[in-house]
Order: C-alpha cells, then sequence, then structure tokens
C-alpha cells in the first residue's frame, strides 16, 4: 500500500502547488513575519483561516495533517498552561494592566478574562506560525525549494543542502515503517490499542535512533557523489524545476511585497504608539 506523507517528491497540479519556487518562498517569508510581528487577533485569525482555506485546496492526506495539527496544538497547549501556572496575571501585566477575574480555583490560582485573552492569543499566534509553515510544505517540492533560495538571491550551495535535508524526511520514514513492520514480524509488540503512549516512543525510539545514525553514511555517499560532479566549483547553478514566472507568479509576488509593507508599517505603528495586544473588551 503506497503511503503519503506531508512532503512531496513531485510537483502537484493544484493552482499553488503550480507556482513556482521562488514565489512559493516568498509568499511564505511575508505571511511568517506577519505572524512573528503580531499578537493582534485582527491579523492572525485571518491567515489562520486563509492557511486552512490554502490547505484544503491542496486536498493533502488529512490524517497526516490533522495528526501534525493535533501534535503541535497539543505542544503548545502545554506551553501555555505553564505561563500560566508561573503568572496567573500575565495577561494582566502584558495588557493595560486591569484585572477582571472570570474563574476563582483556589487561593493561589485564579484566571481572569485579561489572561485568558493573552494565553488563547498566544495558542493562535503558534498555531498560525505551523499553519503557514504547513501551507508551504504541502505545497513545494525539495529541488523547488532549492530554485527558490537561489531565485531570492541566497547561495546555491544553501539551498542544495536544505533540499537534501527535505527530501530524506520521507525517506526516514518510510525506512522508519518497514523497519517497524518488521519487528512486528519478530514479536514486537507496537499495537496502538495494546500499549501506553509513553511504551510506544520507548519501542520507537530503538528504531529511530540507530536509523538516523546509519542515514549518516548516506550523507558521505551522497557528499562524494557531488564532489565527483564538481558541486561547487561554479558560482551559479542552475535546476530543472526553475520555471520562470509567469503572470500568477507576479500576481503572488506582488502580494507579498504588500503584506511585508503591512508587516513593518504595522510594526512602526505599534512601537510609535505604544500599541501591544488588541483587547476588545477594554473599558
Amino acid at each position: 500500500m503506497r503511503r503519503q506523507f506531508v512532503i512531496n517528491l513531485v510537483q502537484g497540479n493544484h493552482y499553488l502547488q503550480k507556482l513556482n519556487g521562488t514565489t512559493k518562498l516568498s509568499l511564505f517569508i511575508a505571511f511568517l513575519v506577519l505572524t512573528l510581528s503580531s499578537f493582534d487577533a485582527r491579523v492572525l485569525a485571518p491567515i489562520f483561516i486563509l492557511c486552512w482555506i490554502a490547505i484544503f485546496s491542496l486536498r493533502p492526506s488529512w490524517k497526516v495533517v490533522f495528526g501534525l495539527f493535533g501534535l503541535v496544538f497539543m505542544m503548545n497547549f502545554v506551553n501555555i498552561i505553564l505561563y500560566y501556572l508561573v503568572n496567573q496575571d500575565i495577561g494582566s501585566d502584558y495588557l493595560s494592566g486591569a484585572k477582571h477575574i472570570l474563574l476563582t480555583f483556589n487561593s493561589t490560582y485564579y484566571l481572569s478574562v485579561e489572561t485568558l485573552w493573552y494565553l488563547t492569543i498566544r495558542q493562535l499566534k503558534m498555531l498560525s506560525n505551523f499553519m503557514v509553515s504547513l501551507v508551504l510544505i504541502l505545497s513545494i517540492t525539495p529541488s523547488e525549494l532549492a530554485a527558490g533560495f537561489t531565485g531570492l538571491g541566497l547561495p546555491y550551495k544553501f539551498g542544495t543542502i536544505v533540499s537534501l535535508a527535505f527530501r530524506y524526511v520521507p525517506e526516514i520514514a518510510t525506512d522508519f515503517e518497514t523497519i517497524k513492520m518488521s519487528m512486528q514480524t519478530r514479536g514486537l509488540e507496537m499495537d496502538t490499542r495494546k500499549l501506553n503512549v509513553f511504551k510506544r516512543l520507548k519501542e520507537s525510539m530503538m528504531i529511530l535512533i540507530p536509523l538516523i545514525l546509519t542515514s549518516f553514511d548516506r550523507i558521505g555517499n551522497i557528499a562524494n557523489a557531488l564532489d565527483l560532479r564538481g558541486f561547487g566549483q561554479g558560482k551559479k547553478k542552475s535546476y530543472y524545476c526553475q520555471d520562470p514566472a509567469v503572470s500568477r507568479d507576479i500576481a503572488f509576488r506582488a502580494l507579498a511585497i504588500l503584506v511585508l509593507a503591512f508587516s513593518i508599517g504595522f510594526q512602526i505603528y505599534q512601537n510609535v504608539n505604544h500599541f501591544g495586544m488588541w483587547f476588545p473588551f477594554n473599558v
């Protein structure tokens, strides 16, 4: 059975996948800068929704997408819980200083409207960053990634290194599944219905760590092959998937420039006016 993974090795036929690598990277950088520089729900919420629309248009493997989304959500949820346990007034400190108690658990722990809003926006911010990255991963191939870095003016050596690392993720995943099935035929129990999370994690690490170590041999073979082909001798390198920019690429690059300009302008506005996080419940 063919297993689907989040990284594509062949260019797809959907609209976003037909953009060239430079355009995809430009959009990714622009929207990532916007999400990283903002704590405003009026900015983060539209980006979050727009990313979901983009992912729906790409028609990925939903099992993988929801699995990754759930993992990132829980990791960041633990993060914001730790924020709350350390400082119950973090929302009041970050906002106007006001405190409107919403829930009281005991004499030490309570939850204010300001803290709940701050933690919600922090979770939305982290998820928005993840969604922007996921759209790029689902729409680009390793070769397009390398060509995109070159199109943005970065050294082609950097693009090639990132591309190779990007390409090896599904290879390691495939080898992991092969070894896992082989171990199961030899009696190793890894059924999710029979083992708890920590036991499955232990068994998985027993497979994954040696697999990663043996992957270094492949890296050495690739490095030798690149040397034999004269990699790094010239100042420029072309890619077979380096498509010329067409009208849709120009339009999306203009959008990326507008998003970057808005990010810079919005950041300047916040700094000049000492404007932190937008809070709709101010009275």
